[in-house]
């Protein structure tokens, strides 16, 4: 008997012997699977934290609706709740119509944004499009156009041939346009702007930016507030379309008002020989206009050392034009201006100045050359016209002009 139990109680002890390993292999199984899922759980839920809360939020009011509907009404289990319709407008496509049409005037760029976007120039030449050249007419303004009752006698009837943008210089002005005027809605975002200043420069260049954004603009009037047309439209848009010329006015002039302005402080850039003077008022084309909003290197010199007496505006785009575009430039103006009674200021015309004679003297001036050839007109366009003028104007210039007939 006690040899059995012996017995019995040795066999135990082996079997727990040989299943101890056993249970050490259960307990790290064990340990190696929770680690797993510890594992796993983290992971998963590190890619779960970016489920967006609106989905939940949805699948919440869904389920509440589904409750609700369910607690106050009597439909059967076999009713299927409608997803709403998305909202999400259909996607179009983005065509070159869409690449062409110009955002609208009073955007929200700054001057940089706004020089680096009109720069963009297409290396293909040809235009994949029906393209009818426009005449981009810019005025720089203190307030309203005065005379905006003028120049729309001067535009009726010949929509599609051009565009109109204002600059006012005092860029506080509320004032607006009436809405049958082609003024109406056509200000650029303007800054002030002082006389003979670098910033005179700036609105200008501000202009061409913003006429530069579309593409049908072909040719680039700059006018003031103060300017009359002394042609109808037609004869303005082909002289300026048919020309192989810029009109910029450059000229080299000795004295204080001329060579006297250089500031020694602007070479090795601009150096005296360089130096230019001429009228503020010019008319370019496209390629011109591109050039001269992208330019930096002469901008930079005129805007750190054109100070005091030096007037930029007379002397920036004469000097620049003659560096850069010397062959296509007719080193004169388009814009009538009379400086014989001297001083800072140019004459300005009032009431009685104006007379049928004397605008027809302004419109017979055939001392100039256009496309290498003597011609017939000078000037399209003349200033100082004050707002007393206006109606003397408007009952003689669209009769001696030929304007279309309202």
């Amino acid at each position: 008997m006690k040899n059995n139990n012996h017995n019995n109680y040795s066999m135990i002890s082996h079997f727990k012997f040989f299943n101890a390993p056993l249970h050490l292999i259960n307990l790290l199984s064990i340990i190696l699977f929770f680690g797993f899922g510890l594992c796993f759980g983290i992971i998963l839920s590190f890619h779960l934290k970016n489920v967006s809360f609106n989905l939940q939020f949805t699948q919440f009011s869904l389920s509440t609706t589904t409750a609700t509907a369910t607690t106050t009404t009597t439909t059967t289990t076999s009713d299927v709740i409608t997803p709403p319709q998305s909202t999400t407008p259909p996607p179009t496509n983005a065509g070159l119509t869409s690449y062409l049409n110009p955002p609208e005037l009073m955007h929200d760029m700054n001057d940089e944004e706004l020089l680096w976007r009109a720069s963009m120039v297409p290396k293909v030449r040809d235009y994949p499009y029906n393209r009818i050249p426009k005449v981009a007419f810019m005025f720089l303004t203190r307030g309203p156009v005065v005379l905006s009752p003028l120049w729309d006698r001067f535009f009726k009837g010949n929509e599609g041939l051009y565009n109109v943008y204002v600059h006012m210089s005092n860029s506080s002005s509320n004032a607006t346009e009436p809405e049958d005027s082609v003024f109406h809605g056509r200000r650029i975002p303007s800054k002030d702007v002082e006389w003979g200043k670098v910033n005179m420069i700036e609105a200008e260049r501000r202009l061409l930016a913003n006429a530069l954004l579309d593409f049908s603009n072909q040719q680039f009037v700059l006018l003031s507030d103060a300017c009359i047309p002394l042609f109808n439209f037609s004869t303005v848009y082909s002289y300026l379309t048919n020309s192989n010329h810029n009109f910029v006015e450059s000229y080299d002039l000795e004295g204080p008002v001329g060579r006297g302005r250089y500031s020694p402080k602007m070479a090795p850039t601009v150096v005296i020989d360089d130096w230019r003077k001429g009228s503020q008022w010019f008319e370019m084309d496209r390629d011109l206009a591109t050039e001269v909003i992208s330019d930096t290197k002469y901008f930079s010199v005129f805007h750190d050392f054109c100070d005091g007496q030096c007037y930029a505006d007379e002397h920036y785009l004469p000097t620049l034009v003659t560096k850069i575009f010397p062959d296509t430039n007719a080193n004169r103006t388009l814009t009538f201006v009379d400086w014989a009674k001297g001083g800072p200021h140019p004459t300005r015309y009032t009431r009685n100045d104006v007379t049928e004679e004397f605008l027809e003297k302004l419109r017979s001036d055939t001392r100039c050359e256009y496309n290498g050839k003597q011609n017939q007109i000078c000037h399209l366009f003349a200033r100082k016209f004050t707002s007393h003028a206006l109606d003397r104007l408007l009952r003689i210039a669209p009769r001696l002009m030929q304007f279309n007939d309202l």
